[in-house]
């Protein structure tokens, strides 16, 4: 039974979760109206542009709501965006308790909701599983507070650190249940990065595709310095709203752009930093342009690269139980590496997850310590 203000803000997340994929530029957020130890009122952000999660529980709560007490995930918005001030529909509701997990962070509106509700009466407190509000809306707090996409990296390996056979062979490194998880994950990401070897090698369609439901297709980001992908790949030719963009570098002649112009595949021009791609620069085109989320799956150069890059966020690393037994398969990356273990990249806030015979490592990038 939900008796506590931790029982009631872990119901408004567990609701807020719904809106994976859905709500991007826009935070994840859930909400409950709960009166006398009792729900009376649910509901969620379901898309963007849409009724914000207090409407959507306000209006199921309808006059139940009177002297009730909101548990918001995310402090209520007091400015006029796509919808109307959620403030004033709390006021009007008659509620006179108001819990938030965490406060807008939106440098431009922080605050300004909760000061409002308290102005007119309502008693606010803020802070209330925080950090686990904080962790589910990580996209929205990275993109609004730097206009840079958060980037998760993932790869696929057997025990032994290889994403390939010394051929190429990847299909498949890890099982059944990883790659329906991998599919989650690209249904809730603006975008999903690979290198032109992973499409010369494997002809990838890098859509979403998920059980028993339509997802959402990231935009597929194809670095290809030279221009060189074929007209007849996979990635090319697909039936998806989803848009394909072929980052590329200066030296490519304008014909060879525009032929793929020509076909409304849209193709990005970036700096090159010792022959490829500058990560660090195309990170901020793309937030410019309103990718909020990357997904990087790879392959083993572009791995090293991004994370050499400082780009990385988030690690999801899967492990099959398998041995590829030899040393002249594909490792995770490729390239140098560090002199001393010192200077390995720290990884923060491990987890561990099962996905039937495999397991998922996943961390965040420790930016507090120097590598």
């Amino acid at each position: 039974m939900l008796k506590t203000d931790a029982d009631f803000m872990g119901k408004a997340l567990d609701l807020a979760r719904q809106g994976w994929g859905y709500t991007a530029p826009n935070p994840m957020v859930g909400a409950v109206v709960v009166r006398d130890g009792k729900i009376v009122g649910q509901g969620f952000h379901r898309m963007v542009g849409g009724p914000h999660a207090e409407i959507h529980a306000l209006e199921d709560a309808g006059e139940s709501a009177r002297g009730a007490t909101l548990y918001v995930t995310l402090e209520p918005c007091n400015h006029q965006g796509r919808t109307p001030p959620c403030t004033h529909r709390v006021i009007r509701s008659g509620v006179r308790r108001v819990v938030v997990a965490m406060e807008d962070p939106n440098p431009d509106v922080r605050g300004g909701g909760n000061a409002f509700l308290r102005s007119r009466g309502i008693e606010v407190e803020v802070g209330v599983l925080e950090n686990a509000a904080r962790k589910l809306n990580e996209i929205f707090i990275k993109f609004i507070t730097t206009q840079q996409p958060f980037v998760i990296l993932k790869c696929a390996a057997t025990l032994d650190g290889r994403i390939a056979t010394r051929t190429g062979d990847s299909k498949w490194v890890s099982g059944e249940k990883s790659r329906e998880y991998v599919h989650q994950i690209r249904h809730g990401v603006d975008g999903i990065l690979v290198g032109i070897g992973t499409v010369l090698a494997d002809d990838p369609s890098l859509t979403t595709r998920l059980e028993g439901r339509k997802g959402l297709d990231p935009t597929r980001i194809i670095l290809d310095t030279r221009l060189s992908i074929s007209t007849d790949a996979k990635i090319l030719n697909l039936d998806s709203d989803a848009e394909t963009i072929l980052v590329t570098g200066d030296a490519v002649s304008e014909k060879k752009k525009q032929a793929f112009k020509n076909r409304s595949i849209r193709v990005l021009e970036a700096p090159l930093k010792d022959g490829r791609i500058s990560l660090p620069l195309l990170m901020s085109r793309l937030g410019y342009i309103g990718i909020t989320s990357l997904l990087i799956e790879g392959g083993s150069r572009v791995i090293t690269s991004a994370l050499h890059s400082r780009i990385v966020d988030k690690i999801c690393f899967f492990y099959a139980p398998k041995i590829l037994g030899g040393d002249d398969g594909v490792p995770i990356c490729s390239g140098p590496g560090p002199d001393y273990m010192r200077q390995c990249i720290p990884i923060r806030d491990t987890e561990i997850h099962r996905f039937g015979e495999d397991m998922m490592i996943q961390g965040y990038i420790d930016r507090t310590k120097t590598w």
